[in-house]
């Protein structure tokens, strides 16, 4: 292995992952039982979490920012078709809940870590996140978070949604790359490279 090129150990990938998930119930359960805003507090951990341990903190923070914005702006774009609705949280009628934005956040601390196979995959990335993507919400819809008001459309809408923002975020995240080489901080404390 080379020195110069850590890679994050399977410690950290599989607790991101771990976390991740129990974050997007969280969030999911809360906004189903009317409690969006403690739903989403598990998201924050996750993103303060994965910030302190990053070697650039500064880099992995524009990209979750970068990520918050363009799927808050594709959900929103998806929102106004009339196809989907949330059960709480919104601030506004035409703005996915604050939630679905937190949920971004979480999803963007992958992208340098378990996605970061994905970085050069544009078409398969894209082919991931049009079928991952609608699964997500869907589950998230079965769980009680939201609702589809008109399905097909709604899972058309949102397999292309999914098809251009992980691509996009693939992008993102090999520009603004906090977890690259020459920085081996982070993975000290986490088990070592390539554990």
């Amino acid at each position: 292995m080379h020195t110069d090129h850590p890679t994050p150990s399977r410690r950290w990938i599989w607790s991101n992952f771990l976390f991740s998930q129990v974050a997007w119930f969280a969030a999911v359960l809360g906004a189903a039982h009317g409690l969006p805003g403690w739903g989403a507090v598990p998201a924050l951990v996750v993103v303060l979490w994965h910030l302190h341990l990053a070697p650039r903190p500064w880099s992995e923070a524009a990209l979750i920012a970068g990520a918050v914005a363009l799927g808050t702006a594709a959900d929103a774009l998806v929102l106004a078709q009339g196809v989907l609705a949330y059960t709480s949280g919104q601030w506004a009628n035409a703005a996915p809940p604050l939630w679905m934005s937190a949920l971004w956040a979480v999803f963007a601390t992958s992208l340098n870590l378990s996605l970061r196979w994905l970085h050069a995959r544009w078409w398969l990335a894209a082919l991931i996140g049009a079928v991952a993507g609608p699964l997500a919400f869907v589950s998230g819809a079965r769980l009680g978070a939201a609702t589809l008001l008109d399905p097909e459309p709604a899972l058309a809408w949102l397999s292309l949604q999914w098809a251009i923002v992980l691509p996009a975020l693939c992008l993102c995240a090999r520009r603004f790359d906090g977890l690259g080489p020459g920085h081996r901080r982070a993975w000290a404390g986490i088990g070592g490279q390539g554990e």
